[in-house]
């Protein structure tokens, strides 16, 4: 079992070159950011950790496509991953040339987390109907994997159109797609059209929903997918459960801090490797 490691990268936290050096270096297999493009003041959407007050980490996320270039040229090794980027909130023409050109300057380490969104505010200031959300999203993601993988794309749907086009660099391979979010047949379905695998945030309820996402993947006559448990606080039990249902990967959450505190949980985690 492969063990990488998310943080929440802040402009207070442990710098993004050094933190990504400390997780090459202990011998863990990738790091992943997660990304918030600003948090508007109203919070009119309840915090999605429960608390009366959204913590403070949330505004002040670095753009993870920019921190993770910073670790490319950092680090040789280990995978350079978003968990998660919001796609519907980012245009996709311009998203795709970013993600190409980190995979293309890093030898083809990266790996895509994608996800919805929560903060309703947050996607309307983007020009993003929050009950549209889940579609838009789709169709970013189809149109940045058409400019990945044609010589000439373009792309006619109901939110994204653009007209047959250059664009490089592509990708050094597939650009592996997981799509974060809780179990349930809408996520499932978009997870089998368009997705290489599910990033279950806590990595609860896995063994549950197999069925369910296997059975998704059957109607569109696909190879079931992969499975990353995102965010997990690790146990010697809750790895061993994650092997015996066949994941291979799993994130491990540190809490964003100064180097020392980060430096103390990654030494830590190391036992698990």
């Amino acid at each position: 079992m492969r063990l990488g490691v998310t943080m929440f990268s802040t402009d207070l936290a442990m710098p993004v070159a050094d933190l990504a050096r400390a997780v090459e270096e202990r011998g863990f297999s990738g790091l992943y950011l997660p990304e918030h493009t600003h948090i508007p003041v109203s919070r009119r959407t309840p915090a999605p950790t429960g608390e009366d007050e959204l913590p403070e980490r949330y505004r002040r996320l670095l753009d993870p496509l920019v921190a993770l270039g910073v670790a490319a040229g950092v680090t040789s090794r280990i995978k350079l991953g978003t968990g998660i980027l919001l796609a519907a909130q980012r245009d996709p023409i311009v998203t795709a040339k970013a993600i190409a050109t980190l995979d293309h300057v890093s030898g083809g380490r990266v790996v895509l987390g994608v996800g919805f969104g929560w903060n309703a505010e947050e996607a309307e200031d983007h020009g993003v109907a929050y009950r549209t959300r889940r579609d838009v999203a789709r169709e970013h993601m189809l149109a940045m994997r058409a400019l990945w993988t044609e010589d000439v794309a373009g792309f006619d749907g109901r939110h994204v159109r653009f007209e047959p086009s250059w664009s490089w660099p592509k990708p050094i391979g597939d650009i592996p797609v997981y799509i974060g979010g809780a179990a349930g047949p809408k996520l499932f379905a978009h997870i089998a059209e368009y997705a290489d695998g599910w990033m279950p945030i806590g990595g609860r309820g896995v063994r549950e929903a197999l069925p369910a996402l296997r059975e998704a993947c059957d109607k569109q006559e696909r190879p079931m997918v992969k499975i990353m448990p995102f965010g997990t606080l690790p146990s010697r039990g809750k790895l061993d459960y994650y092997a015996e249902v066949g994941i291979e990967d799993v994130i491990l959450n540190i809490d964003e801090g100064p180097a020392d505190s980060v430096l103390a949980t990654l030494d830590a985690y190391t036992a698990f490797l």
